[in-house]
């Protein structure tokens, strides 16, 4: 575990990450970042658009680049995206740089909370199940090996994830 004054949230969609991160950087009173979201303002398009358009490559190229821009930031709290883990230089990046949180969460909740939610590109399939089921299998031991702590978001609330989170985070920082 390192000092540092970033916080990176990792983790499967719908594991919380931009909701965990925005009430961190509320309580730590950072500015907040979502690389998916700032993926789509440098853009002008969503993040569908771009893999109908350049698929999961060009997407994953998208996002390293913004990956290494927002690791330049300091004094952030960053959503990455879900796959944000898969290239080797994105890991890291945000292992250099910041504090590296794992949101993990069960299949169940994975699947509750992404079930009416059309803007993930890798969930549009005939059974999402499956295909969650198979995400959590390829990037489980890359979130796990790339994280300095890891918490379970699927049972507790919010407040006591960022509570969680935040006692970790100062025992590395003091």
């Amino acid at each position: 575990m390192k000092q540092s004054e970033n916080i990176y949230l990792i983790g499967l969609m719908g594991a919380g990450k931009t909701t965990i991160g925005r009430q961190l950087a509320r309580t730590l009173q950072l500015p907040f970042y979502d690389s998916d979201k700032a993926i789509e303002e440098a853009t002008g398009v969503d993040i569908p658009t771009i893999f109908e358009f350049e698929g999961e490559e060009g997407f994953r190229n998208r996002e390293q680049k913004m990956i290494q821009q927002l690791t330049e930031l300091r004094g952030i709290v960053l959503a990455t995206g879900g796959g944000a883990i898969l290239r080797e230089e994105n890991r890291r990046l945000l292992q250099t740089h910041g504090f590296v949180v794992y949101l993990s969460c069960s299949i169940d909740k994975i699947v509750e909370r992404t079930k009416r939610d059309n803007h993930r590109p890798l969930l549009q399939t005939e059974d999402p199940r499956a295909r969650a089921e198979q995400l959590f299998a390829e990037r489980e031991h890359l979130y796990q090996d790339c994280a300095d702590f890891e918490v379970n978001t699927g049972d507790l609330q919010s407040k006591t994830v960022v509570k969680n989170i935040l006692k970790a985070y100062e025992a590395v920082n003091n």
